[in-house]
């Protein structure tokens, strides 16, 4: 996800106002308690269980909760509990699986 979102970079600010690694909003750091969210730990915190309150939401479906993640979890839900059909999130939830399979591999034991 940090890759996808940041290129890791904890500096990372987008035109839309996400900052630091997880690209978090404004409003999801104040709801997760991030007061830096260039700060790499609380960020990756934050990020980290916003995450996991998605996938709780959306009943641990990875794509739904990528989709929450990137486009807002209004926007799944109104859109059926299905990703929504934003340009921007169709390419980043396979993005970020792809980058899920990649780090998988590479942390596998060699056989």
């Amino acid at each position: 996800l940090v890759s996808v979102e940041s290129r890791a970079n904890p500096k990372a600010r987008s035109r839309k106002g996400a900052m630091g690694l997880t690209q978090l909003m404004p409003a999801t750091a104040k709801r997760y308690g991030v007061s830096n969210a260039y700060d790499p730990r609380q960020n990756l915190n934050g990020g980290a269980r916003y995450l996991r309150d998605l996938l709780t939401l959306f009943r641990e479906d990875v794509h739904l909760a990528l989709a929450a993640f990137n486009a807002g979890e209004n926007a799944v839900i109104r859109n059926g509990n299905r990703i929504p059909p934003y340009e921007e999130t169709q390419r980043y939830v396979p993005a970020v699986l792809e980058q899920m399979a990649i780090f998988r591999r590479q942390a596998a034991p060699n056989s």
